[in-house]
């Protein structure tokens, strides 16, 4: 896929620091970061180290406390909730460890919300289509409960990607599953990021998924360790 030198995520100096019972908590600090188009980023590190928090400061599901965030050329820190929502609809897809589906809405009613939110008068036909891309098509009248792990995986990966996200942000989303159904999500995954052309920055604690990715950050203690390209890291 075509890439530009213009970064679709640009990240200079940022922190996130948290009021806590004892105080104020420093999550990230000094964060210096640019994701190309069509690039596959991949964050890892211990536990704690912040690579949630940076993810969603990405996508301005947190709000930076210091420094700057743009994404596509827009600066995330000066929106207020309202505009965050708006541009996250319009260019972002968000897939979570924990699937987030709306439990009392079925499979079609999940993948249909977003488009219908973005004012797409087919979004029950989209949605549908989204739901075959990933093999569900059968299952698209069953609810969250009744499918299993794997199965609602999917669904939240069409649920991402029905509006066509510029940006796709994932977080640990092979982390609930067993080894058969991780693999399965995982090259569903990267085979809907290659079809759609989205820049995908993912979390991650799996080496194997870590290997696919363009290139790895690994952060400790809120700030970047180190950054290698995968083919740097196999070297």
């Amino acid at each position: 896929m075509t890439k530009t030198d213009t970064p679709v995520l640009h990240l200079k100096d940022a922190s996130l620091t948290l009021n806590s019972n004892t105080g104020p908590v420093r999550i990230l600090q000094g964060i210096d970061l640019d994701v190309q188009q069509g690039e596959t980023l991949g964050l890892i590190g211990p536990s704690g180290s912040g690579k949630s928090s940076l993810l969603m400061v990405m996508g301005g599901l947190e709000l930076a406390t210091g420094g700057t965030v743009h994404a596509l050329g827009q600066d995330l820190t000066a929106m207020n909730e309202d505009a965050l929502a708006r541009f996250r609809r319009q260019n972002m897809g968000v897939v979570f460890q924990s699937f987030h589906l709306i439990p009392t809405m079925t499979a079609l009613e999940n993948v249909a919300t977003p488009l219908e939110l973005a004012g797409h008068r087919d979004a029950f036909d989209r949605a549908q289509v989204e739901l075959e891309a990933v093999g569900l098509g059968h299952r698209s009248e069953h609810f969250p409960a009744q499918l299993s792990g794997g199965e609602q995986q999917r669904v939240a990966l069409a649920r991402a990607l029905a509006p066509r996200p510029s940006i796709l942000l994932a977080d640990e989303p092979t982390g609930n599953l067993d080894e058969s159904n991780g693999e399965a999500i995982m090259d569903l995954l990267f085979g809907l990021r290659d079809r759609y052309g989205a820049t995908l920055v993912m979390v991650t604690h799996a080496p194997e998924l870590a290997r696919r990715c363009d290139r790895v950050v690994r952060l400790r203690d809120g700030q970047i360790a180190t950054e290698l390209s995968t083919s740097e890291a196999a070297e």
